[in-house]
């Protein structure tokens, strides 16, 4: 068979959430040995997971005794925020009831300039791209019964403004870098270019709109989400949880469904139930900033530790503006 099917097939694949992941032996044998206490058994194999964009290690774990167990670790000589971010992670874990769709912590500590978290094993697989509407319309559900459950948040998170307050300024950077010629525009969608001090007029009231006692999780993309053999949605990678509206997580996710080959997010939006009531101005306001978001930090150097990351939001934040673009009717 002719290789030209493959290539195209491969060039066609939607945007992958892939970073470049440590492997478990690369954790430091002292590290590794304290893992082995903590766990109780030793550990006879380590299979790295490849989603997230993480540098550090993602691994899951089979013991000497044949339970399972999944690692995440980093250190700041990998990148020198993954260590917090990871602290994040385990705090907002820790407190997560045990009815939320989410893998329980078992253990975290620092030692020699490593965070290491443990977790309970899920036996489970990311959603299937480009989309199955099957799988899609089970994943919306998950989302509407997080709100529900969710709502009042139950664990001690900041509120959305606190938590991406200095996030989601995207266009109103890109608008003062223009300014001040430090930014040329080049590689910007034109459309955003000549309605960039609209957009960033627009973006500035997004705080107010996004308000609200909702726990969301802030970055729910397919990475994240663990489809298991019996049906369930299972919710991973919790580091950037805050308070905010219910449709919050929904709008934030809506983007990476459309990029990896969902229908148009303004649909899937209407039609949801946490959606219901949604102030109009609040819901262009807080797109409009996740909009800057992406496509203004697509426009900065790769991170330490993460050259994959930056292609991923460039194609998710074409995907957000398309939107962006429906509902101010541009």
């Amino acid at each position: 068979m002719s290789e030209e099917p493959e290539a195209a097939d491969l060039a066609n694949r939607p945007p992958q959430a892939v970073g470049v992941r440590a492997p478990w032996a690369a954790v430091p044998a002292g590290l590794r040995a304290a893992v082995e206490e903590r766990l109780g058994a030793p550990v006879v194999a380590a299979d790295t997971q490849s989603g997230g964009f993480s540098p550090g290690v993602a691994a899951r774990l089979l013991l000497a005794d044949g339970r399972r167990a999944f690692v995440k670790a980093v250190s700041e000589a990998q990148n020198p925020e993954s260590p917090g971010i990871h602290r994040s992670e385990a705090r907002n874990a820790a407190g997560l009831p045990a009815a939320v769709p989410a893998p329980r912590l078992l253990a975290c500590f620092d030692r020699d300039g490593w965070v290491v978290l443990l977790f309970e094993d899920v036996e489970g697989r990311a959603p299937v791209l480009p989309w199955r509407p099957a799988e899609l319309s089970r994943v919306l559900a998950a989302v509407g019964d997080l709100a529900a459950l969710l709502t009042p948040s139950p664990v001690d998170v900041p509120p959305v403004a606190e938590k991406q307050a200095e996030a989601f300024r995207g266009w109103r950077t890109i608008a003062a870098d223009h300014a001040a010629g430090r930014d040329d525009l080049a590689g910007l969608d034109p459309w955003a270019a000549q309605h960039l001090g609209e957009l960033a007029e627009l973006e500035a009231g997004w705080a107010a709109g996004a308000a609200g006692d909702t726990l969301a999780h802030s970055d729910l993309r397919a990475d994240n989400l663990l489809v298991t053999a019996d049906g369930r949605v299972v919710v991973v990678d919790w580091p950037w949880a805050c308070r905010a509206a219910r449709w919050y997580d929904l709008l934030l996710m809506l983007p990476s469904v459309r990029m990896q080959g969902g229908p148009p997010p303004q649909r899937l939006f209407d039609t949801h139930e946490v959606a219901a009531g949604a102030d109009p101005g609040a819901v262009t306001a807080v797109l409009a900033a996740f909009t800057g978001f992406l496509l203004g930090h697509a426009r900065r150097p790769a991170p330490p530790g993460l050259p994959t990351l930056r292609p991923f939001q460039a194609a998710q934040g074409r995907a957000a503006l398309d939107w962006l673009r429906t509902r101010t009717g541009g």
